[in-house]
């Protein structure tokens, strides 16, 4: 499970992997599982790091109960 803080109105997780390849499955597995929640994530990745920040654009760009869904959803991938 991921160590999920608020903080500036967002959910902030990051997540570190074995390299660059498993980052990037995780990044796909994410976007698949966004994409039916219709709740796109902003994020980055650096190598094998993938930094994560949810909030709801709609709702004046603060957290919702559609982030904490999305960062639990999240956190059942890993």
């Amino acid at each position: 499970m991921t160590n999920w803080t608020e903080k500036d109105n967002a959910l902030y997780g990051s997540f570190t992997f074995k390299d660059f390849s498993e980052a990037f499955a995780f990044m796909t597995r994410v976007a698949l599982l966004a994409e039916t929640q219709n709740h796109h994530p902003r994020w980055t990745n650096v190598w094998n790091k993938v930094e994560v920040w949810l909030n709801t654009h709609d709702a004046g760009d603060i957290v919702t109960d559609k982030d904490r869904k999305l960062a639990a959803a999240i956190d059942k991938l890993l």
